[in-house]
């Protein structure tokens, strides 16, 4: 049996609270942590998200599971983490995978970057990422 891409969004946001761009600056100052997961050629083309620790999609397992050899930080199941990728899409089937390994705050940024951009967010940088 096999599922839809729009079911497995469906059930990656079933039950999360995720942050729309208005709530990211109080997100932000309440101690969450912010990764961009967009790729190196969006970046360089859209800017960066000012503050944002940059971990892409790729790697993102690998570098934040509690039970990974590989990881970067050592956060626990209460960390507050909020993806953000272009749209939207992809950071939601990302953090449901990092809840599934122990990060249960994590969650994602309704609209992504664009929607960053299309809000005028102050952590916005119109220079493109190193």
């Amino acid at each position: 049996m096999h599922v839809s891409i729009e079911q497995l969004l469906a059930d990656a946001r079933l039950g999360v609270e995720r942050v729309d761009v208005s709530d990211l600056s109080n997100e932000i100052a309440a101690g969450a942590l912010v990764i961009d997961i967009r790729p190196l050629e969006q970046r360089q083309r859209d800017g960066s998200l000012t503050g944002a620790l940059v971990i892409e999609r790729n790697v993102l397992e690998w570098r934040l599971a509690p039970s990974s050899q590989s990881r970067i930080l050592d956060l626990d199941g209460d960390q507050r983490v909020i993806l953000v990728c272009n749209e939207g899409y992809s950071s939601s089937l990302a953090a449901a995978t990092l809840r599934q390994l122990g990060l249960r705050r994590a969650t994602d940024l309704v609209g992504g970057y664009q929607a960053l951009i299309a809000f005028g967010h102050p952590t916005v940088s119109g220079e493109p990422a190193p």
